[in-house]
């Protein structure tokens, strides 16, 4: 359940003890903060932990059952930030996203990971690779989490824009994205826009709020002042990537509206060719069918050259006929 335990102490790591449940104290009594992470506890191990650092309820619930939107909830002892790192899996080239509760309270940080995709033990270790930012406090472990995850956001938008384009190529391609597997690709990717949307644009009011944009109140308790610029430029980097999925949305919509005008243009093309063949086909087939009929006078019967003469209009109104579809290209 625990994945890391530490008090910090003028930006330097302490181990924190095995029994943390004076954690808390030992890190207030020193002027430094405890950080505990966690990853998908269940009701009766985070019970202890809810209990010592006066966690809400409502915002446990939250973090035990996951599946939550980005969200940031103030409490009476406790700020409740809830993120969804997005992972690309080039392999199979979809997006799969997890979900990590960070809860931020005086003099600790409680952090809780579902699924994959968690930048923690990678912002755990820069941060104490930078003495001087962690002893700024636990508004600096929030604001790296969230830059963090932002920032892998980017990298996830460049990767499906270079699938986007490969798709693109596929679609206007010579045959037109012809395969049986085009509109499903294109369906399949639309999916993974949706999925990295739903991490994204929730998230924009939460820093928003940390970064003390203007007509959202007074700024919010246990986040330093200091860390506003901070959040703002979480913010500039959301901002891009939000456009960016809005521009990826938008761009697949547009590649499937092509794919399906195009196979209908194909569809009529095809039409054209079988209502061209047909035509040529009753041509033959109108006149044997009134060769057919019992005249008295009719050729072949009292006509040394009528059956030549009746094959030799034939041929010539097929010529005829194929040469104006040509023309026409029908065919």
């Amino acid at each position: 359940m625990i994945v890391d335990c530490a008090i910090y102490r003028d930006g330097h790591r302490t181990d924190g003890p095995e029994d943390f449940s004076d954690a808390l104290d030992r890190a207030r009594s020193v002027g430094g903060f405890v950080w505990i992470g966690l990853h998908e506890p269940g009701e009766e191990e985070f019970a202890h932990i809810t209990s010592e650092f006066g966690l809400h309820p409502l915002a446990v619930e939250d973090a035990l059952k996951a599946h939550q939107r980005p969200k940031l909830e103030v409490y009476d002892d406790s700020l409740f930030l809830v993120l969804k790192p997005v992972v690309y899996e080039p392999d199979s080239d979809t997006v799969s996203s997890g979900e990590v509760m960070v809860f931020l309270g005086d003099g600790f940080v409680v952090t809780v990971r579902h699924g994959g995709g968690s930048p923690l033990a990678a912002v755990r270790r820069r941060l104490e690779a930078e003495p001087e930012m962690l002893a700024k406090g636990p508004t600096t472990v929030l604001y790296a989490i969230a830059d963090a995850t932002v920032d892998h956001y980017l990298d996830v938008a460049t990767e499906l824009q270079t699938d986007l384009e490969e798709l693109e190529a596929e679609v206007f391609s010579p045959d037109g994205g012809g395969s049986r597997n085009t509109a499903s690709r294109i369906y399949t990717f639309k999916r993974q826009v949706l999925e990295f949307r739903r991490a994204t644009v929730p998230l924009t009011p939460p820093v928003a709020r940390l970064a003390g944009a203007p007509g959202l109140g007074a700024g919010l308790p246990f986040v330093d002042d200091r860390a506003r610029p901070f959040f703002r430029d979480v913010g500039d980097h959301l901002a891009r990537v939000n456009e960016s999925v809005e521009a990826l949305d938008r761009l697949v919509s547009d590649i499937l509206s092509a794919h399906l005008a195009q196979m209908s243009v194909r569809q009529n093309d095809d039409m054209r060719k079988i209502s061209a063949w047909a035509a040529m086909a009753a041509v033959p087939t109108l006149i044997a069918g009134i060769y057919g009929m019992n005249f008295d006078h009719m050729p072949e019967l009292h006509w040394v050259w009528g059956y030549p003469a009746v094959v030799a209009v034939m041929v010539a109104l097929e010529l005829s006929l194929y040469r104006l579809f040509k023309r026409r290209g029908w065919m």
